[in-house]
């Protein structure tokens, strides 16, 4: 995994270094001329405008331009305070402006012609806690971040202007980072290893959701769940009739009331539960749900209207409980659980609601955020705006209830299932997918990922 610190941990760590803060200064100044060149794709006739701040941020563009200049590149600097409205021509800005500290609107100069743009640390006018963007910053084809990513870089509309980021490391002890971003390997290490005596009652999962005539929910998340890997899938559309042909056929359908009645033996023979994919808002079944979450012996996964039905009594619900629980809001979920919507900063807004009621929160975006109560936060980024398409998040949901009854760890199980669920999505055509074809490509994501994962 991949250290995420914010702005104010990074301040700290950089006081706490045992080198000069002089020595850190040179060295990123050459990781960003390293990387300069390297966009360049040499130094024989090129150009480079550096805007320099005041700052530490600043004073690293100025390193650069040391080392640049001693290459043989034709260096321009431009003090970030007094730049002129156009840049000159040349083929590379360095944004070294403003760093992760900036709480004011800046507008950079316009660009002269279609030069690359590096920035340092992050492109100067993002905020670095939480990818809000002030004035009009320069688009970035390359950020150079020091020690560790800055959550700004990974959260919209900032990401989009960030480019490829890469991670110098200028000799910073970041090993106390409390979030993290997930890494394929990360994955991999999570699933668990196929044992060949087991059966399907090891690793079963039910879902309960839908509503009578409304059961496309319920069944996405069984398909999620299928495909990712659960041996037996159960599916109970409270108060609804059997229904013939319900997708995927693989699944077992069992009749449930809708007070959500379920026998304490049944619950048992399963190592999950999903509930709440379109399950629908009445009184009633929201006392149901609300009971249900409190007693279910067995861990769970609470999506879509079961998360409205807990509400504003969710932490004391939760906090009853004695196995897993995962939370798995949208913004509007989780405005039902706290009262208000999530903050600029997704990673705190998780974290509050996991201290909240013990669980493990996904909180749904472009970028997910899963965190768990003890403030550690896992950021997970893949798939696209394709996944802007209704049913994908109760694929999801039944992904993590899969994982969970293979017996991952509930912060990884839900981590990976994010993932998973975004690289399942990257392997659709661009345009048309529904919900159902990430459910269908997720055994060849698995399968690619569980290959690269064995040994040789």
């Amino acid at each position: 995994m991949i250290p995420i610190v914010t702005p104010d941990e990074m301040a700290a760590i950089d006081a706490a270094a045992t080198e000069p803060v002089e020595v850190l200064i040179e060295r990123a100044g050459a990781a960003v001329a390293r990387h300069a060149v390297a966009l360049l794709g040499g130094v024989y006739g090129r150009s480079v405008a550096i805007i320099e701040g005041r700052g530490n941020n600043g004073n690293d563009g100025r390193a650069a331009a040391r080392r640049l200049r001693a290459r043989g590149v034709r260096v321009i600097e431009i003090e970030a305070s007094a730049a002129p409205a156009r840049l000159p021509v040349v083929d590379l800005v360095i944004d070294a402006a403003y760093g992760t500290g900036l709480k004011r609107p800046y507008d950079a100069p316009a660009l002269a012609g279609d030069p690359l743009v590096l920035a340092v640390d992050v492109p100067s006018g993002v905020d670095g806690a939480t990818g809000e963007v002030r004035g009009r910053p320069l688009a970035a084809d390359l950020t150079v971040t020091f020690a560790a990513l800055k959550p700004g870089l990974l959260f919209q509309p900032a990401r989009s202007l960030c480019g490829e980021i890469v991670i110098a490391d200028i000799g910073l002890d970041v090993s106390r980072a409390q979030a993290h971003l997930v890494e394929v390997r990360d994955v991999i290490a999570a699933l668990p290893p196929r044992d060949p005596t087991t059966h399907k009652w090891r690793r079963a999962t039910w879902v309960i959701g839908g509503s009578p005539g409304m059961t496309g929910a319920p069944q996405l998340a069984a398909m999620g769940a299928a495909r990712a890997g659960a041996g037996y899938v159960r599916v109970s559309v409270p108060g609804d009739e059997l229904t013939a042909g319900l997708s995927p056929i693989e699944a077992v359908q069992i009749a449930m009331g809708s007070d959500l009645g379920i026998d304490a033996d049944e619950v048992a023979r399963v190592q999950s539960i999903v509930i709440g994919p379109g399950l629908g808002r009445s009184p009633s079944l929201t006392e149901a749900v609300r009971r249900s979450v409190a007693t279910l012996d067995v861990a769970l996964v609470v999506d879509g209207d079961a998360l409205v039905a807990l509400g504003d009594q969710a932490g004391d619900i939760v906090r009853r409980r004695r196995r897993p629980t995962v939370l798995t809001p949208h913004d509007g979920e989780y405005r039902a659980l706290m009262g208000h919507a999530p903050g600029a900063d997704r990673v705190e807004s998780a974290r509050a609601l996991a201290r909240l009621t013990g669980a493990v929160v996904l909180l749904k975006g472009p970028t997910t955020v899963v965190a768990d109560e003890g403030g550690v936060a896992l950021v997970v980024l893949g798939g696209d705006a394709r996944l802007a398409t209704a049913g994908t998040g109760d694929v999801l949901s039944g992904i993590v209830g899969a994982l969970l009854a293979l017996g991952v760890d509930p912060l990884a199980a839900t981590s990976s299932a994010a993932y998973l669920h975004g690289a399942a999505a990257m392997a659709c055509a661009p345009f048309g997918m529904v919900a159902s074809d990430v459910a269908r490509a997720l055994p060849a994501v698995l399968s690619r990922l569980i290959g690269e994962g064995s040994p040789a």
